[in-house]
């Protein structure tokens, strides 16, 4: 080969193989810059107008996305603006048979504009205008809470505003004129607010549509109507409470049964063909501590049954001789298939519960299976203390005073909200000597009606629920440690390691 050639062949690879290494340019910084509004027909804030089209012009390409969610009039329309989006404009329509006289109107797109590449949200802006000669510029403020708790409720919630001459049921029959969403402490804000007077309520909204349909959704509403003012003076608080469902008003909206299907589930009868049970208590090894001696034993069936509560008993070893211990057999008839065990167990000491044949049948004459359970109860040192103050408001220094006002009842609660105590406040300092570790919670029941219970409200019978007033911040007990905690306070609650000031035990 000659050198002309071995050179020209030299020059040739080296050219291919940097064309073989050349890279993409990179595509310069990601724009985060959201579209910039240039103008908007007709101008924002115009007194005495009508703005049934409005287009808004932006200075890049735009896309609008969840209209239904994101767009938002006030006050509600009942036929919800068309907004599109195309090229540079968003352009929003408005049934002008809908707008009334002397009204504001602010129209809201939370995150609905974005640019069309990169997705930037062009938020935080409303376009406001009036059909009179000025603005409505008043307001109202308040808090939700749950009236179970007496704590705040936010998720799901909406607080709306219907005028004044609507009767009492229309938050179940039409969407409101206003409404606001509370933050997550609970309180809420309405601004531009005619000096009309309003309906308020708040609703658990399970379904997004801005009225109360019962079920599983909850509900508030003012007592009186509310009228807004030019500065908060005022906040409203809303109680949210779930209502007894009435079986008598309640449709049945189920595919239909066949017949004498509710006659059976009324007896319990199912297609199970067999009777069985569940028992709270570990039997594993009694070795080990695993019941609670402040529980109760509790035996939960697949099927309503009847309870022979004599073949029910529970008994402990001495000196190799079966004592038995007595026992209370309670069931609840709102609960049929439940049965609880009561009895005064001691501290780390063994037993058996014995279930003989035929301890339980069922309304087909099904018997539950015998069972033999044995089981450990827990030691004091298993167990965390309370000494809860309480102030004499919720007491009463006078007998006088106590008979005359709504008695109070004060509620221990897991943190599952599980009631572990309640009962009525007969002094201003309570002990829990015997509690397992977990976290808690105090409330206190104002029983208007001097019932003994907590009772919710009723909506249209014009029926608040019942005052619960939350106790201080929920309290973490550990074993062996002893809490002193005042029930008004949201200060560190002291606590003393009870296992280093005790002596030990023999």
């Amino acid at each position: 080969m000659s050198a002309r050639i071995f050179c020209f062949l030299l020059v040739y690879s080296s050219i291919i193989m940097g064309c073989a290494n050349i890279s993409t340019p990179s595509g310069g910084k990601k724009d985060t810059i959201p579209p910039k509004l240039l103008s908007v027909s007709p101008a924002d804030s115009l007194l005495n107008t009508r703005a049934d089209k409005i287009v808004l012009r932006f200075d890049e390409y735009i896309t609008v996305t969840d209209v239904q969610k994101e767009v938002e009039v006030s006050p509600i329309l009942s036929i919800p603006p068309t907004v599109t989006g195309v090229n540079k404009h968003v352009t929003v329509l408005l049934a002008d048979t809908l707008l009334e006289d002397n009204t504001t109107y602010r129209i809201t797109f939370g995150s609905a504009i974005r640019d069309l590449h990169e997705g930037n949200i062009f938020a935080r802006y409303a376009y406001t205008f009036s059909t009179g000669g000025y603005f409505d510029s008043l307001q109202l403020s308040g808090n939700v809470i749950n009236a179970a708790t007496g704590f705040p409720d936010t998720s799901g919630i909406v607080v709306v505003l219907y005028s004044a001459s609507e009767d009492d049921s229309a938050i179940v029959k039409k969407k409101p004129r206003y409404k606001a969403k509370p933050d997550n402490k609970g309180n809420f804000l309405f601004k531009g607010l005619p000096g009309r007077a309003f309906r308020m309520y708040a609703v658990k909204d399970d379904n997004a549509n801005l009225m109360y349909d019962g079920g599983s959704e909850m509900v508030a509403f003012n007592d009186s109507t509310v009228i807004p003012v030019d500065s908060v003076i005022a906040p409203v608080t809303l109680r949210l409470f779930a209502e007894i469902p009435d079986s008598a008003a309640v449709k049945d909206t189920v595919l239909p049964k066949k017949k004498g299907m509710k006659t059976k589930e009324k007896m319990g009868v199912t297609n199970d063909t067999s009777l069985t049970y569940t028992v709270n208590i570990d039997t594993s090894n009694s070795r080990n501590r695993t019941f609670d001696i402040t529980d109760s034993i509790k035996l939960v069936f697949n099927h309503n049954i009847f309870i022979n509560k004599d073949k029910i008993r529970i008994s402990y070893d001495s000196a190799d001789v079966k004592v038995p211990l007595n026992a209370a057999i309670r069931t609840d008839t709102s609960k049929p298939k439940l049965v609880y065990i009561v009895a005064a167990m001691a501290e780390n000491k063994v037993y058996t519960l014995h279930l003989d044949t035929g301890f339980a049948s069922d309304t087909g004459g099904l018997l539950a299976p015998p069972g033999r359970y044995q089981f450990r109860t827990f030691n004091d040192d298993d167990y965390g203390k309370i000494k809860l103050n309480l102030p004499g408001k919720y007491y009463g220094t006078k007998k006088a005073d106590t008979q005359s006002a709504a008695p109070h009842f004060l509620l221990l609660l897991k943190a599952n909200n599980d009631t572990l105590y309640q009962r009525r406040i007969t002094d201003t300092v309570i002990q829990f000597r015997r509690l397992r570790p977990a976290n808690y919670t105090f409330c206190i029941i104002v029983d208007k009606n001097k019932n003994g219970k907590w009772d919710t409200g009723d909506l249209l019978g014009k029926v608040q629920p019942e005052w619960v007033i939350p106790g201080a911040a929920p309290l973490s007990l550990k074993a062996r440690f002893e809490h002193s905690i005042d029930f008004d306070s949201n200060t560190k609650p002291t606590e003393v390691k009870g296992g280093l000031k005790s002596k030990p035990k023999k």
